[in-house]
């Protein structure tokens, strides 16, 4: 019939051999940065900061597509940063800023998958203080060295709610891949979340790392701030 019929004696179609050493899991430590540095979660040194730049007129659009908040005050806010401070997975960083030593936002690790080596990087808040500075650029750029370089997985994943517009364009910016949308993939505050999701590969970390680094570079900025090149262009 002319088409190839599969025999018993054909060699198995399979994927290509990889290690199957367990990546490492990530830990409380201090990954720090010219511009920022992430830390643990340190509810009496950052929940204030956080709390007061996250909330009040005009800033509850910073949780609109977060799984929890905005708070209805301080204590139920410092409450619920205390149960993530102790979390392992989601496990959470806060981003201080260095020249004012101030808590600016927050990123997690979470779904943690050892055996597959595989980790996502989410619950990213980003306060007026961090939002579209350098600094925000950079801590991104930490965590995607550190589970890379030091703790060897394979898959670095975004996801966000398929209308989160702004979450979707950061994702490329950073150097993610689009991958699709999984339909109904989650209800959040009692509304329908459709999920776009994008990752990043160890294959591909070298490449990106080198952009974040030229974009990161002092002589990619005039004497005004102003980026020369922007990171999407420095992407392969």
């Amino acid at each position: 019939m002319g088409m190839h019929m599969l025999q018993e004696e054909d060699p198995p179609i399979l994927g290509r051999a990889v290690d199957s050493t367990p990546a490492k899991p990530p830990e409380r430590i201090t990954l720090p940065g010219k511009i920022v540095t992430l830390e643990p979660v340190d509810v009496n040194a950052h929940a204030e900061a956080l709390y007061e730049d996250s909330h009040g007129p005009g800033k509850e659009r910073l949780w609109r597509y977060m799984p929890d908040g905005p708070f209805a005050d301080r204590a139920a806010f410092h409450a619920a940063l205390q149960q993530k401070a102790i979390s392992a997975d989601p496990l959470l960083f806060t981003i201080v800023d260095n020249a004012s030593h101030r808590a600016v936002g927050h990123a997690a690790f979470l779904r943690i998958d050892l055996k597959n080596r595989s980790i996502e990087v989410g619950n990213v808040l980003f306060t007026s203080r961090l939002q579209r500075t350098t600094g925000a650029t950079e801590a991104m750029y930490l965590l995607a060295r550190y589970i890379f370089e030091d703790l060897g997985y394979r898959r670095y994943e975004w996801k966000c709610d398929s209308l989160n517009t702004r979450s979707r364009e950061a994702a490329l910016r950073l150097g993610f891949t689009f991958e699709g949308i999984f339909r109904q993939h989650r209800v959040v505050k009692g509304r329908n979340r459709d999920t776009a999701w994008f990752s990043m590969l160890d294959s591909e970390w070298p490449t990106r790392k080198a952009s974040f680094e030229r974009w990161l570079a002092p002589s990619n900025f005039d004497a005004a701030g102003r980026q020369k090149e922007s990171l999407e262009r420095l992407h392969p």
